[in-house]
């Protein structure tokens, strides 16, 4: 398993010591898909100059473009989707994690099942574009505080199926099943479409081995998905990133070897 941390390349750049495989970005802030190409050049050559890969990035889609409610913009999406995609081809990144809470908060006394439909809508949009560019989205399950929509794992596997296309699949976060309550359960019973993972430890999202949290039994059933070889820690550092990188990725490590790994 191979152990990132989400972070901007051009941050990386002077700690290439630290002991971790890869890095995951932000879409928005990364390839700013609504800037011209002057904008983004800069944010390429770091990327491509960064000692680690970046194979996936996170917050797909900006709070305003909005996938459930009465003010969705399906051509804008195909058109943001279109660029993001692209720059990501240009960079080796094949990964987006669509989590993104604004854009699919569904407004207050709307339909769930309605939006649960736009969601699927949107994933059935981007996917084309996706493939055509060797980009996968994956579906993010986000805990009920954060997001009113696709919260749980089976929650997300439905909207993965529905969507029916292969450039979309689903992402397991171990901070959003434990803010939610879930048994690990779910991970190894959607197995065959897991292909990314997250973790934090559940009490202020602090990074693995700060208070001590059990994955084991996350990653036990994380196991069952042999396509999910990627594990971001998506955390709020309780010090710093560069002083807790080492021994966060060395506490998951530890875990993941006591998990069969």
């Amino acid at each position: 398993m191979h152990i990132g941390i989400c972070a901007t390349p051009a941050d990386i750049a002077p700690l290439q010591e630290l002991p971790f495989d890869f890095i995951e970005a932000h879409v928005q802030n990364l390839l700013l898909p609504e800037k011209p190409d002057s904008a983004f050049a800069p944010n390429a050559a770091a990327t491509l100059g960064c000692a680690r890969p970046t194979p996936a990035a996170n917050c797909f889609l900006p709070a305003d473009l909005k996938v459930t409610g009465p003010s969705v913009d399906s051509a804008r999406l195909a058109r943001y989707a279109e660029v993001a995609f692209a720059r990501a081809a240009s960079l080796n990144l094949r990964i987006f994690v669509f989590g993104s809470a604004g854009a699919r908060q569904m407004p207050e006394g709307w339909s769930a099942v309605r939006g649960f439909e736009q969601y699927v809508e949107a994933l059935q949009v981007v996917a084309p574009i996706a493939q055509r560019h060797g980009i996968q989205v994956v579906v993010e399950p986000l805990n009920r505080v954060e997001c009113n929509l696709v919260n749980t794992i089976d929650e997300g596997a439905e909207a993965v199926r529905r969507c029916n296309h292969p450039s979309v699949q689903l992402l397991v976060d171990f901070f959003h099943m434990l803010r939610n309550g879930e048994a690990p359960d779910p991970i190894g019973r959607h197995a065959a479409l897991v292909t990314h993972a997250h973790l934090a430890e559940d009490v202020d999202r602090r990074e693995p081995g700060f208070r001590g949290d059990d994955f084991r039994p996350f990653l036990r059933q994380l196991r069952k998905a042999t396509r999910c070889q990627r594990l971001t820690i998506e955390c709020v550092w309780s010090t710093s990133m560069p002083a807790g990188v080492a021994g966060a990725v060395a506490e998951v490590r530890r875990q993941l070897a006591d998990a069969g790994y």
